[in-house]
């Protein structure tokens, strides 16, 4: 038997899912603000609205949650149903941080991702480690940084 998801169903089902403020972006944010740093969130004015932006060091962050951009970590799997459906919706993901993480760099500022492998799971960073290293970076003049699990 195949289930048949109406498309507003299935609309209603991904409108609770966030795209913005989640757990992981939470944990960072709360971290560099302790530590003095001020941001502006999901500016519209750069290509991908990355999750914190850092006028004064010409800085952003991109949190990206590991199944939603398909991280090779212990966290991604891809699902059992719909397979393709999901295989071309994290793919277009892919795709479009790329094209934004390039439209960035052109731009002239320098960019860090952090994958939610490094903040949760058992992969996951120290915490005070992961924002040692943001902050580091911020002050530096360093083009890019990844942090990720274990």
């Amino acid at each position: 038997m195949v289930d048949v998801v109406s498309p507003e169903a299935r609309s209603r089902m991904m409108a609770g899912i966030r795209g913005k403020n989640t757990k992981p972006e939470l944990v960072i944010r709360r971290g560099l603000h302790a530590r003095g740093f001020r941001y502006v969130l999901h500016d519209n004015r750069l290509p991908g609205k990355p999750d914190l932006v850092f006028p004064k060091y010409r800085a952003v962050i991109f949190v990206h949650g590991c199944f939603w951009h398909g991280h090779s970590c212990h966290l991604f799997k891809l699902p059992s149903t719909r397979r393709e459906f999901w295989r071309k919706k994290i793919n277009r993901n892919r795709q479009v941080d790329h094209s934004a993480i390039v439209a960035v760099k052109d731009a002239g500022w320098r960019i860090a991702t952090v994958w939610e492998c490094s903040l949760k799971g058992k992969t996951k960073l120290d915490p005070q480690h992961a924002m040692r290293a943001l902050a580091d970076w911020i002050i530096s003049n360093k083009e890019t940084i990844t942090i990720r699990g274990h």
